[in-house]
């Protein structure tokens, strides 16, 4: 989750010397930010707001703006107009391709005697039947709906029509109340089916991984990862995971967009580790006990035998052929023995 921070917030308002308390207009578009906050008690004097393109499922935390004019919030995940009745400046609001379905919530608008420009396209309520109609008689003030001007007669006929068109609406918002319903209980039925498919393939793959390869030593130089004849298969799957994901159906929903916003970013999160400089891993002597880890570093091959008669244990190494003694240096101790081959 993108939160908003006084640093991102800094970050752009370089056009006013990085002070913010000043600030009056802030851009914060495509920053994946699924909240609002702390703008209403850091930018008290913010005319201009943009934050389209992110996850906003809200509009909240900006009561306290008096001073904002204008406010874009399109390409988000709002679905009911809320919380701006302190906006009393405010001129412009941009909802586009939202997914406003509570048109009755539009109300909180109608005593904003500044308020001029709505923009709703794009969004399930523009379908209702009377909509334009209804919007323009809920809204004395209103301009613009939409890029197109509201005339005066088309203002006086949606009030002579209102009581009629108001039924008809309110029908109409019971039906997407009730589809959202359904489509948020998909939502999570598809999200548990996918959380018990993923705990499956990884408990399965726990159950494959050998826990014993025949050494008794550790193999400092093995790769972590797997073959590279699995690591094929493994890619192989994956692609048609991803594939499968964008030619699946679906409905167009607040639900499904934040579901293409995780898994695009986790392909990039991905991508991104797959191209960084594989990290070494520490080397590890030490057990968490202080005991010492049994170590193979050059691979070579070693017997370990114990003689109980004359109470000795015997280590041979199988050194490189020609090796000169002056190469070899062994370190005996009474729990261990390190043998250095240079």
């Amino acid at each position: 989750m993108v939160k908003i921070t006084e640093t991102l917030v800094r970050q752009r308002s370089e056009h006013n010397n990085l002070e913010i308390s000043t600030l009056e207009e802030l851009s914060l578009h495509q920053q994946d930010i699924e909240k609002i906050e702390y703008l209403d008690k850091w930018c008290r004097d913010l005319k201009i707001l943009y934050l389209q393109s992110n996850l906003i499922p809200k509009i909240e935390n900006v009561s306290r703006l008096k001073k904002l004019e204008y406010l874009n919030l399109a390409l988000n995940n709002i679905e009911v107009i809320e919380n701006l009745e302190g906006c009393e400046s405010l001129k412009k609001l941009d909802l586009t391709v939202n997914f406003v379905g509570e048109i009755t919530s539009v109300g909180c608008l109608k005593n904003l005697v500044h308020f001029e420009e709505l923009y709703l396209v794009g969004n399930p309520c523009t379908e209702y039947e009377g909509y334009r109609e209804y919007i323009i008689a809920t809204l004395p003030h209103l301009k613009k709906l939409d890029g197109i001007v509201v005339e005066k007669s088309e203002r006086i006929s949606a009030i002579q029509e209102f009581y009629r068109i108001e039924h008809g609406i309110r029908e109409q918002q019971n039906e997407h109340r009730k589809k959202r319903a359904r489509e948020k209980a998909e939502a999570e039925s598809k999200k548990k089916e996918k959380e018990r498919l993923e705990k499956d393939i990884e408990d399965k793959s726990k159950e494959t991984k050998p826990g014993f390869d025949g050494r008794w030593y550790t193999d400092m130089n093995k790769d972590s990862g797997d073959s590279i004849q699995e690591n094929i298969e493994k890619q192989k799957k994956e692609d048609e995971k991803v594939k499968e994901f964008w030619e699946e159906k679906s409905a167009y929903t607040p639900e499904s967009r934040i579901e293409v916003h995780e898994h695009t970013k986790a392909l990039k999160d991905k991508e991104n580790k797959k191209n960084a400089e594989p990290e070494k891993k520490p080397r590890r002597l030490l057990a968490d006990d202080g005991r010492r880890l049994n170590i193979n570093e050059a691979k070579i091959d070693f017997t370990l035998t114990e003689d109980e008669n004359k109470h000795e244990i015997l280590l041979d190494l199988a050194v490189f052929k020609h090796m000169d003694t002056s190469l070899i240096d062994v370190d005996v101790q009474p729990d261990h023995v390190l043998a250095y081959i240079k």
